[in-house]
Formats: C-alpha cells, sequence, structure tokens
C-alpha cells in the first residue's frame, strides 16, 4: 500500500535518526608505550577518530596515587572536546600505588628531584607531540594535586607548551628563576581552603609570576580544600581533602575557556 507523504517524512526521518550514530563521536583508546632514557613508560592515549585533521594536544598529569581511573577519565572528556590527549605514566610501567603511604612514598622521590620530575614529564609531552593527530605547535599540559605540580614544573622547564593547567596543585619550587623560562600561559585552579597550599605558597608564587613576567591566572575557589575535583577524596572539607562538585565544574569550565583562547 502506498504511503502518504506525511508518513514517508516520518520514515526518513527515522533512517536519519537511527543513522546518527555512524556520523558521532568515536573515541579511540589505547595504552601508549614510551621512554625516559632507560625506564619505560605506560600512558594512556584518547583522541576522537571522527574528527578530520589535526588538533591540540593536552598532557595529562596525574595525582600521586598514579595513572589510575581518574586520570584516564580526564583524558577521555578532553578527547571529546576535539583534543588528544596523553594521560602520562610518571612511576614507570603504569604503576599504581597500593596505598597512600606508598604514593606518598612515589610522588616526594620525584618532588624531590625535579629534574628527574620533569624529565618524565617531557618524556609523555614527546610522546604526545609524535603523534599523527596532534597539530604541530598546539601543545598545552594540566595536572592534577601531585599532577599540577608536575606540569608547572614541565612548563618551568622551557618546553613549548602554549599553557599550562594546574588544578588543586602544589605550587612551590627550589628553583623560582626558572620561571624565566616559561613560554606558555598558566593557569592555576585552586582550593581557597586547601591547608596543603597554605596562603604563603600561593603568595610566593604570585611573585615568582610576577618576577619573570609570565601571563598567569589564578582562581581560588571558595569553600574548595585538597582533591576537589575528585569524587574518590570524599566530601568533608575539614579533612582537608574533599570533593567540591561545584569547583570541580567552575574549574573545568576555566580550563575549556583558557584553551579556547590559546588554542
Amino acid at each position: 500500500m502506498p504511503r502518504s507523504p506525511l508518513a514517508l517524512a516520518a520514515a526518513l526521518a527515522l533512517l536519519g535518526a537511527a543513522a546518527l550514530p555512524a556520523a558521532q563521536a568515536a573515541l579511540v583508546t589505547r595504552p601508549l608505550e614510551y621512554k625516559d632514557g632507560e625506564l619505560t613508560l605506560i600512558g594512556y592515549l584518547a583522541y576522537d577518530d571522527a574528527k578530520a585533521g589535526p588538533r591540540p594536544g593536552v598532557l595529562v598529569v596525574h595525582d600521586w596515587i598514579g595513572l589510575g581511573d581518574f586520570a584516564k577519565k580526564k583524558a577521555e572528556e578532553l578527547a571529546a572536546l576535539g583534543y588528544v590527549a596523553l594521560a602520562v605514566d610518571m612511576y614507570g610501567g603504569g604503576l599504581i600505588a597500593a596505598d597512600q603511604e606508598e604514593a606518598a612514598k612515589l610522588a616526594g622521590a620525584l618532588k624531590g628531584n625535579r629534574p628527574e620530575m620533569r624529565s618524565r614529564a617531557r618524556a609523555g609531552l614527546e610522546a604526545l607531540a609524535k603523534q599523527p593527530q596532534v597539530a604541530q605547535g598546539k601543545l598545552a599540559a594540566i595536572g592534577f594535586c601531585f599532577g599540577g605540580t608536575t606540569a608547572l614544573e614541565l612548563a618551568r622547564s622551557g618546553v613549548p607548551l602554549l599553557g599550562v593547567v594546574s588544578f588543586h596543585g602544589g605550587l612551590a619550587t627550589p628553583d623560582p628563576a626558572d620561571a624565566k623560562n616559561i613560554r606558555g600561559k598558566v593557569l592555576v585552579l585552586h582550593g581557597a581552603d586547601d591547608p596543603l597550599v597554605p596562603p604563603a605558597e600561593v603568595s610566593a608564587f604570585e611573585d615568582e609570576m610576577r618576577r619573570a613576567k609570565v601571563d598567569w591566572q589564578l582562581v581560588a575557589y571558595g569553600g574548595a580544600v585538597h582533591s576537589f575535583t575528585n569524587p574518590r577524596a570524599g566530601v568533608d572539607p575539614s579533612r582537608g581533602v574533599a570533593y567540591s562538585e561545584t569547583a570541580a565544574k567552575r574549574s573545568w569550565r576555566a580550563m575549556r575557556d583558557f584553551f579556547g583562547e590559546i588554542f
């Protein structure tokens, strides 16, 4: 029986809707092995295979636990925004700390050896830059907690980053004069009540940026403490470490606006 024009239009609309998934984002994720000297590192690469042409690359540096689900999820979220993201492995072999004691030991070793910290992060950046999907010269780095410290330290090493974003990261450095090497813009997203990054450390960082004439921003979120982006941090700010849904959303939006500017 012949269909009416209205019924035919409805059928075509349904066919179009059914075809939509094929045109939507095709997220690709895979381990990426690379080296820092003799040490084998296993990062996590994420990008949208449905997007044509090269695009900016974003390095993601994990917190002190290691390259776990949180950092991988952030890489996937960046890929969904149209970037190529590499969540780096700072400890080697994809190692994830078994507990906070081991995490403190692993992160502490690198915080106490900034040349090694920079080298590990730089190896990841070089691996990211080599990916065929990454646009030449369009690189940025972000990091969370220990990763925020690392991202800032990477920028201080003078690598060609257009921008760096620290989420509730430590701001201190043993060599503040190295800020003169920063080649891109800096965005620090900070919990205003973070006891692990006290006002004196924030003030010293601001002075460091001013003296080096860096293009920098620092956004402090009221009521937020350390690890405010991570739901696994719990919700009790009195512990000094807690998730804040409001600060997490605002900081991610701030990062997106920042990337819109630098890229």
